[in-house]
């Protein structure tokens, strides 16, 4: 025999324990028992069922049957001081009390309960306890364990009907959200002109190497992990709040444009880390952002939201986005094409961090240390290191995720699996092997775009015709400059219109590019067909061998699927090494065939080159 007590072992530690008493009443020489209970549930912390501190004592068959076997019934006299049991067992639920015997527990007895729970295996655990004193050791009490509840009440401990009450909330919630531990998701934020969805898709794909979940939102749609929760153009402060809310999100990659900041401002009051890719002209002349010194401040939102213990990522090799860094809050990083930038040598040797295009490597930069990613030519989003501006988007991406704590390691597994493919960046620089020549699909649309399309394409050895257009609610002067970037890119235009024209009438747009195109072409060739689709089919039915066919699409999945309805052969990775061997400083290595030659091996004689210094964080 002995009393009931319950001990509460939570993330296996005791952190209470309660002497349970069951439902009794105890005599006056006057009262009958039926009395004393109606004394006792006049207690004001007696409630119906849990609702209050005790619970009030009700009179059933059990209660008869007890009073029966202690030879009383309802209208017995007890004598002063005696007591008697109106239940077996000791819950509150049934009107019992509750004991606080925290501090009297036997070290002994701790020990072993807590030793219960990790054998039980349950962080929350209520063990319950017979023994005549609890403070002394089960053994010498013939004490027993007689149950392990995996959902224990609170109530006897919070609330004691006499003793010390204990905060067990407490504990509960270290255990869950351990003090010190981040209690948000961490946010990166991006825009710019150009590369925000590809830089976008690209930081999530560096995350998701970490084996967190990465919700993303891009031009395209809202993703959590692979998953498309919601398509569309999906830029704005309410598309960020989906993922924000969302309760399997770990990591947060917001895709932030112009129009949503305009509209309803940021979906969030800090970011971890903000990017800036780049300011140049586009959608000016709307909603009074009329020059791009405009549109430069509007960008500049993103970053100065960052938290000061965060990183402002900028583009060193841009003034308007370099010139944000005098007002941003947060540590700065640069990124840039050029390894002697001025700019970025005096920043890492004042110990900043910055990431660079140095000897053919993506590179990250702190103080003296320079921790070499990858060579660009075996970055398939680089397109062999022939794309400058993909280097660019792919530095920005790097720095982001490596200030935010993401290892090298992580971040060149990342490097090497991601593509310029309709899979993992639909509508940016997908290129398509189409037999006899090749088609590239690129959401370019604006002046900056077109300059950083024609340095991937000025590198093509074949024949480049431009399908090209604009969206419709740009300036006149922006088309007819269109034209005069097209004209210099491509051996052969043909120019076309959205659908959508954005109440401009049909053919002025294209009127416009026409005229950019004849002030700078010359004899450039060019045609006008204003359908989208028909100017699409005209260039592929028209190409010429070992050409390139560059389409500039308003509805990227229609162009994809105008290409896949000619069946294009499957791409090989390029720059995937097979094999290595070392000879008198050379490297000869076996690799896939290049994007000009057939199915097949070649063999690279490659000067081996040594490594400055290189270093891994973490």
């Amino acid at each position: 025999m002995g009393q009931d007590h319950r001990v509460l072992v939570i993330n296996h530690k005791v952190v209470a324990v309660a002497e349970r008493v069951p439902a009794h009443v105890v005599g006056d020489g006057e009262s009958t028992i039926s009395e004393l209970v109606d004394e006792t549930n006049r207690d004001p912390r007696r409630g119906e069922g849990h609702d209050n501190i005790l619970t009030r004592i009700e009179i059933d068959r059990t209660t008869w049957q007890l009073l029966d076997r202690q030879g009383y019934n309802l209208d017995t006299i007890l004598p002063a001081g005696e007591i008697c049991y109106l239940r077996a067992t000791a819950n509150l639920s049934t009107g019992g009390i509750a004991v606080d015997r925290t501090d009297d527990i036997h070290p002994e007895n701790i020990w072993l309960a807590q030793r219960v729970s990790r054998i039980i295996g349950l962080d929350i655990t209520g063990i319950d306890i017979v023994t005549s004193d609890i403070s002394r050791p089960l053994r010498e009490t013939d004490g027993v364990i007689v149950e392990v509840n995996a959902a224990p009440g609170f109530r006897m401990h919070v609330c004691p009907s006499e003793g010390i009450p204990r905060n067990v909330a407490e504990p509960v919630i270290n255990m869950l959200f351990p003090p010190g531990t981040p209690t948000r998701v961490p946010i990166i934020a991006i825009t710019g002109t150009n590369g925000k969805t590809t830089t976008t898709r690209l930081i999530a794909h560096i995350f998701k190497q970490t084996q967190q979940v990465v919700g993303y939102t891009t031009t395209d749609g809202i993703y959590i992990q692979d998953y498309l929760v919601e398509k569309g153009d999906t830029t704005g402060p309410q598309s960020a709040q989906v993922i924000l809310q969302d309760p399997t999100v770990e990591v947060a990659v917001l895709e932030t444009a112009r129009g949503g900041i305009l509209r309803s401002g940021l979906g969030f009051s800090q970011c971890d880390v903000g990017v800036v890719l780049n300011v140049a002209a586009d959608h000016l002349g709307i909603g009074d952002i009329e020059t791009v010194e405009d549109l430069a401040h509007l960008k500049s939102v993103v970053v100065e939201t960052a938290r000061p213990n965060g990183y402002a990522v900028l583009n060193a090799d841009d003034p308007l986005a370099a010139a944000m860094a005098q007002r941003v809050k947060a540590q700065v990083a640069y990124f840039s094409m050029n390894p002697e930038s001025e700019l970025v040598r005096s920043h890492t040797q004042k110990g900043g961090l910055a990431a660079v295009y140095e000897n053919g490597y993506l590179s990250i930069l702190k103080g003296d240390w320079t921790l070499r990613i990858e060579q660009a030519i075996h970055v398939p989003l680089t397109m062999g290191g022939r794309a400058p501006f993909m280097i660019a988007n792919a530095l920005a991406a790097s720095l982001a995720a490596f200030a935010q704590g993401v290892s090298i390691e992580n971040i060149r597994a990342a490097l090497m699996t991601f593509q310029a493919s309709v899979d993992q960046t639909p509508g940016r620089m997908n290129l398509f092997d189409l037999g006899k020549f090749h088609a590239l699909i690129d959401y370019a649309h604006n002046p900056a775009s077109y300059e950083a399309l024609g340095s991937f394409v000025r590198n093509w050895p074949g024949e480049c015709t431009g399908v090209v257009g604009g969206p419709g609610d740009r300036r006149d002067e922006d088309f007819i400059t269109l034209g005069k970037l097209a004209a210099d890119i491509f051996d052969r235009i043909i120019v076309k219109e959205d659908d959508d024209t954005r109440g401009r009438p049909r053919g002025e747009a294209a009127a416009l590019i026409v005229q950019g195109i004849q002030e700078v072409g010359g004899d450039r060739p060019y045609e006008v067909i204003l359908n989208e689709t028909e100017a699409v089919n005209t260039a592929l039915d028209s190409a010429p061998s070992d050409g390139l066919v560059v389409i500039l699409p308003e509805t990227v999945s229609r162009a994809i699927s105008l290409i896949k309805s000619r069946n294009p052969l499957q791409q090989p990775n390029p720059y995937q090494t097979a094999s290595a061997n070392n000879s008198n400083g050379k490297y000869t290595v076996m690799v896939e065939a290049a994007a000009n030659t057939q199915n097949g091996f070649q063999t690279v004689e490659v000067q081996a080159q040594t490594e400055e210094t290189t270093l891994n964080r973490g």
